[in-house]
């Protein structure tokens, strides 16, 4: 084990993934989404995209302590929990895509979902009916298997959610809950097939703490009376993150 901490803090970029990650997590703590949307084009710059996702993922579980709590009274529980479930199982579908695709080809997917998420967030796409189950279920099995292949579980979601009638602390609190519980779900689902590899888990530990801090110092600031100041620099601080991990600066 020794030895696999001391190729996790080898890795070259390790500082900037770190820094990344309170960044990411600061994000997600006042906005209720945007972690991934932030990591993951960073953190395939320095990792294969299974390992960005396993490490990232791990990290995240800390928000089971930091953000899940505050969030939990404030979402629909039945539905989350049913969304959730309809998520897993194309979960394990898009880690097994995951598993079989190209490496640069997948980087460019987790650049074009993010882009794609953060145009239509940015021009303020909003549905007026309200969702049943079947609509419902069909988002999350969208969320899970574009999350299981790319690491991006929130950018279906935070459309369904943000272009809804929802408040926003009702938005940002069933974000929370559903992408804090289906992220740490993810990390079994990879490793039954073979996707979780031992050097992302040291990493995924050192990840903790700046992760962590940021969820914390972020759900401090936030105050649903300045959504639009959060939402713009989340917007910009995911813009920043799309331009920086394109795969053309290699």
């Amino acid at each position: 084990m020794s030895d696999i901490l001391a190729q996790s803090l080898a890795i070259p970029g390790l500082w900037v993934m770190l820094a990344t990650c309170f960044i990411a997590g600061l994000v997600y703590g006042f906005a209720g989404f945007g972690a991934a949307l932030v990591f993951m084009p960073v953190g395939t710059i320095f990792l294969p995209v299974e390992a960005a996702i396993a490490s990232f993922n791990l990290a995240t579980i800390v928000s089971i302590f930091t953000v899940l709590p505050r969030a939990l009274p404030l979402v629909d529980r039945r539905g989350t929990a049913t969304m959730v479930l309809c998520a897993l199982p194309m979960v394990a579908l898009g880690i097994w895509v995951l598993k079989q695709a190209d490496v640069t080809l997948l980087r460019w997917a987790v650049i074009a979902v993010a882009a794609v998420t953060l145009v239509a967030l940015v021009s303020g796409l909003r549905y007026r009916t309200t969702p049943g189950p079947a609509t419902r279920a069909a988002v999350a099995g969208v969320t899970g298997f574009v999350g299981g292949s790319t690491g991006l579980l929130g950018p279906v979601l935070i459309l369904f959610q943000l272009a809804g009638q929802d408040s926003v602390a009702r938005s940002r609190a069933t974000i929370l809950v559903f992408l804090t519980i289906t992220s740490t779900l993810l990390l079994p689902l990879m490793a039954l097939q073979g996707a979780l590899s031992p050097s992302a888990i040291p990493l995924g530990f050192l990840m903790f703490l700046p992760y962590g801090l940021g969820t914390k110092v972020g759900q401090a600031l936030f105050d649903p009376a300045r959504e639009g100041e959060y939402r713009t620099v989340s917007y910009l601080i995911i813009a920043a993150a799309i331009l920086l991990g394109l795969p053309v600066w290699d």
